[in-house]
C-alpha cells in the first residue's frame, strides 16, 4: 500500500505535512509514505523517519492563490500534479494534498477521470455531531454550481459512503435548505427535492443548518457554494466557542480550578470539535483516490488523513461507488 502525500500543499508546508506523515509511519509501518515536493527541502527533515517514508522530487508548487486550470496545465511538475500523476500510473495508491482545492480537483478530474456516471465530483467532509458519529456533506466546495441531478448523484455516492465505510444502515439523506418544508427553496432545491423523493434513498426531507450536528441525518446534500459556507461556519464557531471557553476558565483563580476539575470533558469536547480530528475530505466521484486535507492542516491532521486514506484503499471505496452507480444506473431506479 502506497500512500503519496503533495508534501508542499497547505498553510504549514511543508513542516507539519513531513512531521504528520512521519507520526503515520511510526503506527503504520505495513505502509510507504511518499512526499512528493522539493527533496532539498524535505530529505533534511527526514534524518529520524522511519524506512518507510521516501521522496519523490517535483521541482514546482502550486501557490494557494493560483488558478486552478492553468496552475495545473502549466506546472506539470508540481508536487500535486505529480501526486495525482502517481495516483493515475499506479505509483500510489492514495493522494493527499492541503494544498489549493480548485488545482487539486481540476488535477483529479484532467489526470484520473470521473468515475462512470458522474457528472461532477464532490468534496465530502465529516462534521462533527453531539453523538460522535458525524455527518458528511456533499458538496463541500469542488462545484460551485450544481443542477439538481448533480445533487441526487451525491446523495447516491454518499449514501454509499455512509452505508459501507461508516457502517450505517439506511441511510438517512438530508437536503440543505432554509426550512423543513417541502416547497421551502430555490429552483435547485424544489427541483432537487422531487428527484430525491422519487428515488430508492432513505430521504428525510429539507434539514436546516441548525439541526445538522443534532445529527438529524446521515448525509446531507447541498450545492458547493452553500456546503463550503455551512463547512467553514462550522469550523468558525467551535473554533470562537473554544477561544471563548478558554477565557472565561483563564480568568480569575476560582474559574482556573473549576477548569481544573472539568479537564478532561474539556479536552473530550475539543477532540470531538476539532477539524483535525476528522481527517481529509474525499474528492467523491474521481478515478482515484483523492483525499483533500484543511488549508491549514496540522500534522495531526495529516497523520489522521493518512490512517483516513488506508482505510479507503482497505474498504476499496472508488470501486464500490462505481458497483453501485452503474447497479443504480442499470436498473433507472435511483
Amino acid at each position: 500500500m502506497i500512500i503519496a502525500i503533495d508534501a508542499m500543499g497547505g498553510d504549514f508546508a511543508p513542516t507539519s505535512n513531513v512531521e504528520g506523515a512521519i507520526q503515520a509511519a511510526r503506527e503504520m509501518p505495513d505502509v510507504r509514505i511518499v512526499l512528493v515536493g522539493d527533496e532539498a527541502r524535505l530529505a533534511p527533515m527526514l534524518s529520524q523517519a522511519p524506512k518507510n517514508i521516501e521522496i519523490r522530487h517535483a521541482s514546482e508548487m502550486i501557490a494557494a492563490d493560483e488558478e486552478p486550470v492553468k496552475a495545473v496545465r502549466r506546472k506539470r511538475d508540481s508536487s500535486m500534479v505529480v501526486g495525482v500523476t502517481m495516483v493515475k500510473n499506479k505509483e500510489a495508491d492514495v493522494i493527499i494534498s492541503a494544498g489549493n482545492t480548485g488545482a487539486f480537483m481540476t488535477a483529479a478530474l484532467l489526470i484520473t477521470g470521473r468515475i462512470k456516471g458522474i457528472d461532477r465530483p464532490a468534496l465530502s467532509p465529516i462534521v462533527p455531531t453531539v453523538d460522535s458519529a458525524g455527518v458528511m456533506i456533499l458538496d463541500a466546495g469542488a462545484n460551485m454550481d450544481a443542477h439538481p441531478k448533480h445533487l441526487l448523484q451525491y446523495a447516491i455516492m454518499g449514501n454509499i459512503y455512509a452505508e459501507k465505510v461508516m457502517g450505517v444502515e439506511r441511510p438517512r439523506i438530508g437536503l440543505l435548505n432554509v426550512g423543513t418544508e417541502e416547497k421551502k427553496g430555490n429552483d435547485l432545491t424544489k427541483e432537487t427535492y422531487g428527484l430525491l423523493k422519487e428515488s430508492s434513498l432513505n430521504f428525510i426531507g429539507n434539514v436546516e443548518a441548525r439541526d445538522i450536528m443534532e445529527h438529524v441525518c446521515d448525509v446531507v446534500v447541498c450545492d458547493g457554494f452553500s456546503g463550503n459556507i455551512l463547512l467553514k461556519t462550522m469550523e468558525g464557531t467551535a473554533k470562537t466557542m473554544m477561544s471563548v471557553m478558554r477565557g472565561e476558565f483563564t480568568r480569575t483563580i476560582t474559574s482556573q480550578l473549576a477548569a481544573m476539575m472539568l479537564r478532561p470533558g474539556l479536552r473530550r469536547m475539543k477532540a470531538q470539535m476539532d477539524y483535525s480530528e476528522y481527517g481529509g475530505a474525499l474528492l467523491m466521484g474521481v478515478q482515484g483516490i483523492c483525499i483533500k486535507a484543511h488549508g491549514s492542516s496540522n500534522p495531526r491532521a495529516i497523520h489522521i488523513a493518512v490512517r483516513q486514506a488506508k482505510k479507503f484503499i482497505e474498504q476499496d471505496i472508488n470501486g464500490l461507488i462505481a458497483r453501485e452507480i452503474q447497479e443504480e444506473s442499470g436498473d433507472g431506479n435511483v
